[in-house]
């Protein structure tokens, strides 16, 4: 017991130590090794790192450090190798079969019986990853991504084979995302729900130590398997320092100062201190600061709920008008700086196949006038009305379109509610109108879709509104069977342009990827699914 003691002492004082010399490093720590350790914030905090619960981009970050699956994408959305180093589809599209590499190795842990604490991956590791994501024992809000799977397994070590129970042409997409991470049975086993604070993969960075609310740091992987085009190992970096300071004025002043390297949101409270109206840096930052942009598949949105009890909300007169009653152009320009695309086409965002450029709304304050006043007189309702319910985040937009529909003849009331509490009542019917955001899980113009179709009502699905379309069921379902990729654009549009014309939704904009970095960050780019990926970044000594 006392040698017991003794031991947890020691390790204490270890942690500790390197707790303090991490925290200096962000100070005063030798400037010479500053340069090999990547700083950012996560003011959202993280609440897991086991990639069975990489839900959302607080997660989905460090995550994707920690972890590789069977694909990867390239920042153009083609999908790449990653532990499979090839696959073949069959020609029904049911069954896909993936070679795996056989230079994959996990992180090093005691727990690996062998010579060199760690072992390669096999293709068994990937059967009880799977088995893992969908057992109820776990609960992973990912399950849904084997939901049309209907077998898995491991032919040999080498050979992992997947049959669906029909063809869906994104599946090769879906096989990409961290929820679909191989784990090893071993340490998932040693640890339980620890998992979640202890993880190990096989990815770039490995885990070293994590302060919940303080801080969380990564080193860099001696066994990783990817090599630069010149043959140099990745990573190029030493560390990963990720804090998580709750303010994003906090954020921001550290970045500023320049303890942060990057810095991936543009709240309301900084950005005009960053960025001209027009959306470019201002010329204070433009020696110590780069800006980087790209498209986004986020589709920012206003949802009307159909099955309410809001007589303007089940009128498509109203939702018409609202589409038509304010400036997407100015609205980017003015409470935006630029960041952002209008939303005049349809809801599939530019960037995907399936979006054609359709005509959808542009400003027409006389047609969103014409309309509400076919809406009174038709009711008999002079003083029409509906109640938008948003966080505070987006409170300046929806002000916007309530002073813009107000001059139609429209009243708006506005709820503010915390975030939490407005996904709980969108899933519950009990919004009227609400302000949301569409981020693709994958990049498919089927993932935009799937919140309209009929059988996804919520809480069984992402159908927040509730609309029901006949014609858009059958073109939904007929696109799985379509292997073609241009036919089925064809369908993705026609459902698209269905939407438009119904109206269901009201879309403001389709985002941008925003991110700042430091002067001396190097090799960072920006992908449409705003994923951070650090395996290729490097940073020149100031």
């Amino acid at each position: 017991m006392k040698f017991t003691h003794y031991f947890h002492l020691i390790n204490y004082v270890a942690i500790a130590y390197l707790l303090l010399t991490i925290t200096s490093c962000n100070d005063n720590i030798s400037k010479d090794n500053d340069h090999l350790v990547f700083r950012y914030n996560e003011y959202s905090n993280i609440k897991s790192l086991d990639p069975a619960f990489a839900r959302n981009p607080s997660i989905i970050w460090p995550t994707n450090q920690l972890f590789n699956g069977l694909v990867q994408f390239d920042d153009a959305l083609n999908v790449q190798p990653d532990i499979a180093k090839k696959w073949l589809i069959s020609e029904d599209g049911i069954t896909y079969t993936f070679t795996l590499r056989n230079d994959v190795f996990y992180h090093k842990h005691p727990q690996f019986k062998s010579k060199n604490n760690t072992r390669a991956v096999i293709a068994s590791d990937f059967t009880y990853s799977f088995n893992r994501l969908t057992d109820p024992k776990i609960a992973s809000p990912g399950n849904w991504v084997l939901k049309n799977v209907a077998t898995y397994k491991a032919v040999n070590d080498t050979i992992f084979e997947i049959k669906l129970k029909k063809p869906f042409p994104a599946f090769i997409g879906l096989m990409s995302m961290r929820y679909c991470s191989v784990v090893p049975k071993e340490i998932v086993e040693y640890y339980g729900n620890d998992f979640r604070s202890n993880p190990v993969g096989t990815g770039p960075f490995k885990f070293k130590l994590w302060e919940e609310n303080v801080k969380l740091v990564l080193r860099k992987n001696e066994l990783y398997f990817e090599k630069d085009k010149k043959g140099k190992q990745l990573p190029y970096l030493e560390s990963i320092a990720i804090t998580f300071l709750p303010e994003k004025q906090s954020e921001f002043l550290q970045f500023a100062k320049g303890k942060l390297d990057l810095l991936n949101s543009l709240d309301a409270s900084y950005k005009d201190e960053l960025l001209t109206p027009t959306g470019k840096l201002r010329a204070q930052y433009a020696d110590r600061i780069q800006l980087l942009k790209g498209p986004y598949l986020n589709s920012e949105y206003l949802g009307f709920y159909l099955e309410g009890n809001s007589n303007e909300v089940q009128s498509s007169l109203i939702r018409k008008a609202v589409n038509y009653g304010f400036d997407r152009k100015k609205m980017i320009t003015y409470l935006k700086n630029g960041i952002g695309t209008p939303a005049t086409h349809g809801f599939i965002p530019k960037g995907l196949p399936g979006f054609a450029g359709l005509k959808g709304y542009t400003y027409n304050p006389q047609k969103a006038r014409e309309l509400i006043q076919q809406y009174s007189k038709k009711t008999g309702n002079s003083n029409p009305t509906i109640r938008l319910t948003t966080d505070s985040n987006y409170l300046s937009i929806c002000e916007f379109i309530q002073r813009e529909l107000e001059k139609t003849g429209l009243n708006i009331i506005i709820d503010v509610l915390p975030p939490s509490t407005i996904r709980e009542q969108k899933w519950s019917g009990k919004l009227d109108v609400f302000r949301a955001s569409w981020i693709a899980d994958y990049p498919d113009a089927e993932n935009f879709l799937s919140p309209y179709y009929s059988k996804n009502f919520t809480p069984n699905g992402p159908n927040y509104t509730h609309f029901k379309n006949d014609t858009f069921d059958r073109l939904y379902e007929e696109s799985f069977s379509i292997t073609d990729i241009e036919l089925r654009k064809q369908h993705y549009s026609k459902m698209d342009s269905i939407l438009i014309n119904n109206a269901p939704i009201v879309p403001l904009y389709y985002d941008q990827v925003t991110r700042f970095t430091q002067k001396n960050v190097k090799g960072m780019t920006t992908n449409p699914q705003n994923f951070l990926v650090l395996k290729r970044v490097w940073k020149e000594k100031k």
